[in-house]
């Protein structure tokens, strides 16, 4: 995948170039996302494992993700933070995970990185292993409405797919039905550009 050669070259800065992003919108909203979450969970897509400070006491976490070079900078971070979390290099589109196995499945800004014929593929395979009671919680980058701010999302476009192999226009919301999912809430998080999708099996 074109995203892994990405990676490959921006592991090593990844949190230095995000880091005004990190403090200027994100941490509060990570902090949002896993209130209310315990049991087995599942961090897809889990990067340099940003999410690992907020994971919850007493949770049972697993980190996928593609990337070796991003897997072990989540390494380091999981060392430094003393936090309990099993990393592993894995396909979200097909993973090891037997059925039904997560109460908790998060993914923050993954499927923007995912290619349009991915969506559908990688929302199945969450659903199949989200138990049938469990939630999926996604954070999306999405277009804004407002003309200036759009406008200025068109052009930091082509750096943030360079960059990051990433799209503000993936609209993950569409494929949703077709896997067998529900959407039960969907709202913006932060101005009208990161919005929170919130998934449940479709019984």
């Amino acid at each position: 995948m074109a995203e892994r050669r990405v990676y490959k070259h921006i592991a090593r800065f990844y949190d230095l170039i995000d880091l005004p992003f990190e403090y200027g919108r994100y941490q509060p909203i990570r902090r949002m996302l896993f209130e209310g979450i315990s049991g087995a969970i599942l961090d897809a897509g889990v990067g340099t494992g940003r999410n690992m400070a907020f994971y919850p006491a007493g949770g049972r976490a697993i980190g996928i993700d593609l990337s070796p070079h991003m897997l072990a900078k989540a390494e380091k971070r999981r060392a430094e933070l003393g936090v309990d979390v099993d990393l592993r290099r894995m396909n979200v589109t097909k993973t090891d995970f037997p059925d039904d196995h997560f109460d908790f499945v998060i993914a923050t800004f993954l499927f923007c990185v995912l290619d349009d014929d991915l969506q559908s593929p990688a929302l199945s395979e969450l659903r199949r292993i989200c138990r049938p009671d469990g939630e999926i919680r996604l954070l999306e980058y999405t277009y804004s409405e407002d003309p200036r701010r759009r406008f200025i999302m068109r052009l930091w476009a082509p750096w943030v797919r360079l960059a990051y192999g990433a799209a503000f226009d993936r609209h993950v919301e569409r494929y949703v039905e077709g896997a067998g999912l529900r959407l039960i809430e969907e709202r913006f998080v932060y101005e009208d550009i990161i919005k929170l999708l919130v998934l449940r099996r479709d019984r």
